[in-house]
Formats: structure tokens, C-alpha cells, sequence
């Protein structure tokens, strides 16, 4: 195991918490005189033991039931660059893609949450169009059958490459949604599959919770816009026009509402002034539950703003950087190769859900120096800092070591999770949007 102080504290510190915990327990016990023996049977007047007596037809407190939680994911950019494209080629059987390997390495992050929500930067490549990467991105149809593969069950497609390939692009990457049976939100097909947000059941705390998904971009490429006679096409709104869609989906019968957010600048740490505003005026509304923020390509921290749903606050995470993607520090910053992924928990009781918490484990991939080596597909940053090597893995322990140091300078260890999750439940019912 690698020497990282950081990771000794993040597994000494519930320790210790627990220590602490158990002796104020014993002080309290001590100074009450309501810890020993004598004073727990004074409870019954005769000093008789339970089921006789006085006592014999009193029935023993029934505890309330518990609240049931589960866990909403969200991910970093899927940026489908050519050496990604080559080497799902090459995984695959000839005139054929297989992106599910490149994403094996860290398939228990996704498949172990309840929801699992990805930011796909890229449209499908339309029917007659090579598959290409960067500037301008066409992924294989393949790609969404594989996103579903490793355990995702939906995606935003609203960001600054939603029109690369047009309209043909825009429409044949919903068509592939649905066809494999995955939801989206962000673009539509129609004007009234806009208005309709992406909708999930669960069966949870013994009831239906529906979660509503929006996704917003504030980014768009020039040259690439959506069409300006249906602007529809591609959702781009004001804070408060996202509180009013989120509004309506609650009156809709939605109990928790997600959204995410292209927003801010490339290639920096912390949230632009502008970024701020908008997510703490949607916080403000009242109506959204959790944003998962992206765009930046690099991790930016989850924060607790003023607001939410319930007025206790309403979580964000500002970006999560990438997930799959060709981007490290051959090519760009060093922190474009290492993304989170966040995970909302639900808490669930009779009456009410709501978000209570937002928590991260880290990713990063493992590509070669130069665009004619092969992409090695993308792993769980933590494993590797403790030691973990993973088949197939060619990140030197100085490279990992410091994008790790690299990670806790922007997130700090804070609601960094020990483990992924595990499922509470069935898989979500997906929602149709389209007619």
C-alpha cells in the first residue's frame, strides 16, 4: 500500500469518532446514576421481571419504521475522442464497437446505485456517418448499449455538442435511447417532448418515488447551435425557468427532482461567479433537489447551498469533471484525467423524500502518452492510491499518487465515500418522453 497520509486519516477518523462517541456514552451513564443495574430495574415498582405482575399485559414500544434510503449517481463527461473510438474497435468484432471494457474497471460505481445518471458530451453519429472524435464528435450507436451495460439508466445530452452533427445527430441520439431502453433529458425530438422531463420509479419505503430529471446546458459551440426556428431542440433556460420546469414536474407527481447543468469555464477548479449565481438562485427556488454540474473537464467541490426543496439546503456539485474520455496530462491539464462520481441520497418515509446527503469516489483513466497507444479504459482513482493494480493498468505510482493530491486539493476528503453503494431495491422503471 502507497503512503498517503490523507487516505490513513479518511480510515482512522470514523475510528476514532466511534471512540469518542462510546465514552460520552459511558460519562453520561456515570454521571446519571441511570447506567448500572439498580437503577434500569427501577422501572418496575415490584422489581419483578418482565411478563409478571403489574407488567404481565403491558405490550413492549414498538419502534417507529426506519426512513429507507437509496442513491441517485451522477457522472463526469462521456467524451468519446478517436483514440476511445479506435480502441472500442479494436475490442470488438470487426465493423463493430465495444466501449464496456474501456468502463469494467469501474462498472461496481455505477451498477451499485439505485439510479445511475451519465453527462453524454457527444451526439450519436446519424445513419451513413463515420464514427469520429474531436472537434467535432460522432460516436457509434454502440456506445448507449454499452453505457447500459455497466449499469447507467439514463443521460443528460444538453451541452456545447449536442448540434454537431445537426438535427440527424440530435434526433438519432434520442432514437438510440430509447431503442436500447435508457432515458435522457436536455434535447428533443418534438416541442412536447420537451416540455416532458425524464421520469424513473423506484419502489422504495414501501411506495412508489418518482425522480424527475432535467438537464439544462448554458454552453453552446460556434457554428453548432440548435435551430433558431426550434429552439426547443436543445434545452438552454434561466435559473428560474429551471425552477418552474422542476415546479411542474413535482405537480406532476415527481417527489424528488435532479438536475444538471452545463455551465461555467474549461480546464479550471472552482465554480465561475456565474456558475454560482445560477445554482444559488436555483437552490433559492425551492424546487430542485440535487445538480450535478459539468462542462469544466476537471473535478470541481459538492457544496450545500442555502434553499432546497424542504428549506434545508439543496446539494451541488459544480462539476465532476470527465469519465470516459482521452484527456490527461499528455494532452491538457493534469486534472482533465480524473472525474467523480456523485451519488445523492434519498431518504424515503410515508409522507415525504428528499436529498439528505451527497458524497464521491473518484475515477480516472489510464490512456498512453500518445494517440497511437491504446486506450486502457478508465479506473477507480481510490484502489489505486491504496495499492490496487488492476490488470491491464500502466499508471506509475507517481501518477497516481499525484492525481490523487491533485483531487483532494479541489474536493479535500470531505464526503469522500469508503466504498460504492449497493442496490436497495429493483432497477427504476424507465419513463418514456418521446410520443
Amino acid at each position: 500500500m502507497w503512503d498517503s497520509t490523507s487516505t490513513r486519516n479518511r480510515f482512522l477518523r470514523p475510528l476514532l469518532v466511534a471512540m469518542g462517541a462510546a465514552l460520552a456514552l459511558t460519562a453520561c451513564a456515570d454521571d446519571s446514576g441511570e447506567g448500572d443495574a439498580a437503577s434500569i430495574t427501577t422501572a418496575d415498582p415490584d422489581n419483578q421481571s418482565p411478563g409478571t405482575g403489574n407488567n404481565a399485559e403491558e405490550e413492549p414500544p414498538t419502534e417507529a419504521p426506519q426512513p429507507e434510503q437509496f442513491t441517485i449517481a451522477g457522472t463526469g463527461d462521456v467524451l468519446i475522442h478517436d483514440n476511445v473510438i479506435d480502441e472500442a474497435a479494436a475490442l470488438a468484432e470487426e465493423g463493430d464497437y465495444d466501449f464496456a471494457p474501456l468502463m469494467a474497471g469501474v462498472e461496481d460505481l455505477i451498477d451499485g446505485a439505485d439510479l445511475a445518471l451519465c453527462g453524454l458530451e457527444v451526439p450519436i453519429a446519424p445513419e451513413g456517418v463515420e464514427p469520429v472524435g474531436y472537434p467535432v464528435f460522432a460516436a457509434p450507436p454502440k456506445l448507449i448499449q454499452d453505457l447500459a451495460s455497466v449499469g447507467f439508466h439514463g443521460c443528460s445530452t444538453a451541452n456545447n455538442h449536442s448540434f454537431d452533427q445537426g438535427v440527424p445527430g440530435q434526433e438519432r441520439t434520442l432514437d438510440v435511447f430509447d431503442e436500447v431502453g435508457l432515458g435522457h433529458s436536455g434535447t428533443a425530438r418534438t416541442a412536447e417532448e420537451a416540455d416532458r422531463p425524464q421520469l424513473y420509479t423506484l419502489e422504495r419505503g414501501g411506495r412508489e418515488v418518482t425522480v424527475a430529471h432535467l438537464a439544462t446546458t448554458m454552453v453552446h459551440n460556434d457554428g453548432y447551435p440548435p435551430p433558431e426556428d426550434e429552439p426547443w431542440r436543445v434545452t438552454d433556460v434561466s435559473a428560474d425557468e429551471l425552477t418552474e420546469l422542476a415546479g411542474q414536474a413535482r405537480e406532476d407527481g415527481a417527489d424528488i427532482v435532479v438536475a444538471s447543468v452545463h455551465w461555467g469555464a474549461e480546464y479550471v477548479h472552482e465554480p465561475t461567479a456565474e456558475q454560482r449565481e445560477y445554482g444559488e438562485r436555483v437552490a433559492a427556488g425551492g424546487e430542485i433537489d440535487a445538480v450535478f454540474g459539468g462542462h469544466s473537464h476537471t473535478p470541481q467541490p459538492v457544496e450545500h447551498l442555502d434553499g432546497g426543496p424542504q428549506g434545508e439546503g439543496m446539494w451541488v456539485v459544480w462539476s465532476m469533471g470527465n469519465f470516459l474520455s482521452n484527456q490527461d496530462e499528455a494532452c491538457c491539464i493534469p486534472e482533465t484525467a480524473s472525474g467523480t462520481v456523485v451519488y445523492a441520497t434519498v431518504e424515503v418515509d410515508d409522507d415525504a423524500a428528499e436529498v439528505i446527503a451527497m458524497d464521491w469516489l473518484p475515477v480516472t483513466v489510464d490512456r498512453g502518452p500518445t494517440d497511437d497507444e491504446p486506450h486502457r479504459g478508465i479506473w477507480p482513482l481510490l484502489d489505486l492510491t491504496e495499492g490496487a493494480t488492476p490488470d491491464g493498468v500502466q499508471l506509475s505510482e507517481e501518477t497516481v499518487q499525484d492525481r490523487w493530491d491533485r483531487m483532494l486539493e479541489v474536493m479535500t476528503d470531505q464526503a469522500l465515500r469508503e466504498e460504492p453503494p449497493s442496490p436497495t431495491g429493483e432497477e427504476p422503471i424507465v419513463e418514456p418522453r418521446g410520443d
